[in-house]
């Protein structure tokens, strides 16, 4: 009887060890078309420290992301602005970095597309932290007046189209 308790707590501590050790990969982009304003505006939305990490591998190893510290901007903004790629009907969109702020674990970073009279079609690409971990799932979500549509891209398939004709 006392083995069969020892194998019990042992099954039940690797169980629960087992299940927290795996990390979930996921960011969320939230997309909308202001029609009156002639503009799409976007939120993505980051765990700080896998952005930290990559950004670590690709550029700095001393990169520190926190609220207090601005220096380490640009090179958010230089790797967003590799990995967000959106076509509109059918040409490239200019995204505009806005800024970013931090919400406890999460880094929200706003972009904004000037000029953009209708929306017809959107291709949107978010290769966000796909070099850096497999499982990595980027969520879009768009909304344009009535309409919400969502997209789940992975490092198989990157890329998403929506049309609204």
């Amino acid at each position: 009887m006392k083995i069969f308790r020892v194998l019990l707590v042992a099954l039940i501590f690797s169980i629960v060890t087992a299940a927290t050790a795996h990390k979930f990969y996921v960011s969320t982009t939230k997309i909308e078309y202001v029609e009156q304003q002639s503009s799409v505006q976007i939120i993505s939305k980051i765990f700080i420290d896998d952005l930290e990490e990559v950004l670590r591998k690709r550029y700095d190893e001393t990169i520190v992301l926190d609220s207090k510290d601005e220096s380490e901007q640009d090179f958010v903004k230089r790797y967003l602005l590799q990995k967000l790629q959106i076509t509109i009907n059918g040409i490239p969109a200019t995204l505009e970095y806005i800024g970013k702020e931090y919400e406890i674990d999460v880094i929200k970073v706003y972009f904004e597309i000037n000029d953009i009279v209708e929306l017809s079609t959107i291709e949107i690409e978010n290769m966000v932290l796909f070099d850096l971990f497999d499982e990595q799932q980027n969520i879009i979500h768009l909304k344009t007046g009535e309409s919400r549509r969502s997209l789940v891209l992975n490092k198989e398939n990157p890329k998403g189209v929506l049309n609204f004709d």
